[in-house]
């Protein structure tokens, strides 16, 4: 596809500190789907000794269509007040449109008033966005849909399993397959996988309580089946490892794992590692990155960059999103 000029001059790409790798590799996606080269903008962000962020662009974005890519990840509130600073810095450069780039958007397990006296971070963060000087965003599988209601400006909320990493696990025509979801909260989603991978669907049921979750019961039938265990996220790996467990409790041939958002808070890699044994692949996405040093054999990283690429390049010459995920 050759280039075609948007109403908001041409792309921009301004990459935050937490996803450089990422942010190149949608670069260079850009620059082979456009024909021309869109390289990352040049920019300095910095910490000054008081512990204050610093951001500058070396260059104008006067009238450009500008995207910044930021992943929210540790240390999650300094990452995101960098991304805020860097909005009202393209802001105040006169930009033509800004679009926050957010693969993992933190907070978005705060999306309701769960118990009294308590906040609504997602709303929060949504809010902070907006008045930072985004006027739109682009993010991967969040948490829960209604947070989308939360912005006032439009964006894409992405779907990484059903497109990228579907693509993955069909490719390996794994016989007797059945997808599990860990937990009731993701059922839907464990409809899309199924419907996706035409097969059949089990859910996980379990009772949370506090900062742990207690396993009940499995509500289908895995017994001498292959198994793709599937969540949108895995944080500290508790309720996998006990999914994990349920599952060969109940006779599951052969367990997988997949999951859009590696989290990954300790001690999580290291629930994983004993689940070696048990767990053929465990197969995830690079919204947020993990040190090379940090996988596991058995695990797989799959690119968002190139769906990432594509949503960018579209919204910038005004062709539809949607249809890429229904071609």
């Amino acid at each position: 596809m050759a280039a075609v000029p948007g109403m908001y001059g041409n792309i921009k790409l301004i990459a935050g500190t937490s996803c450089p790798d990422l942010a190149q590799e949608i670069s260079d996606y850009l620059t082979e789907t456009c024909e021309i080269h869109i390289p990352l903008a040049d920019r300095s962000i910095l910490k000054f000794p008081n512990d204050n962020t610093y951001v500058r662009l070396n260059e104008s974005v006067r009238g450009q269509d500008v995207y910044i890519i930021q992943t929210i990840t540790r240390p999650v509130n300094d990452i995101f007040m960098e991304l805020l600073i860097t909005l009202d810095a393209v802001r105040r450069d006169s930009a033509g449109r800004i679009t926050a780039v957010i693969p993992h958007m933190a907070y978005d397990r705060s999306d309701r008033k769960d118990q009294p006296r308590t906040p609504i971070t997602a709303r929060l963060v949504a809010d902070l966005l907006q008045v930072a000087g985004a006027d739109r965003y682009i993010t991967i599988d969040l948490h829960a849909a209604q947070i989308q209601g939360f912005f006032s400006i439009p964006g894409d909320a992405l779907t990484a399993y059903t497109y990228i990493l579907k693509d993955y696990i069909a490719g390996l025509q794994i016989p007797d397959l059945m997808v599990v979801t860990v937990d009731l909260g993701f059922a839907k989603g464990g409809r899309d996988w199924a419907r996706e991978l035409d097969v059949p669907l089990a859910f996980v049921e379990k009772m949370r309580k506090d900062a742990t979750s207690q396993t009940l019961s499995l509500i289908g039938d895995v017994r001498g089946r292959s198994v793709l265990l599937v969540d949108d996220e895995v944080d500290t790996a508790g309720s996998m490892v006990n999914a994990v467990e349920l599952l060969d409790r109940e006779g599951a041939k052969d367990i997988l794992i997949a999951f859009t958002h590696p989290v990954f808070s300790p001690p999580a890699l290291e629930r994983l590692a004993e689940l070696q044994d048990r767990v053929s692949q465990i197969v995830f996405t690079n919204t947020i990155p993990v040190p090379q040093g940090d996988l596991l054999p058995n695990m797989k990283v799959i690119s968002v960059a190139s769906m990432l690429g594509e949503v960018i390049y579209r919204a910038h010459v005004g062709k539809s999103v949607g249809k890429i995920f229904n071609e």
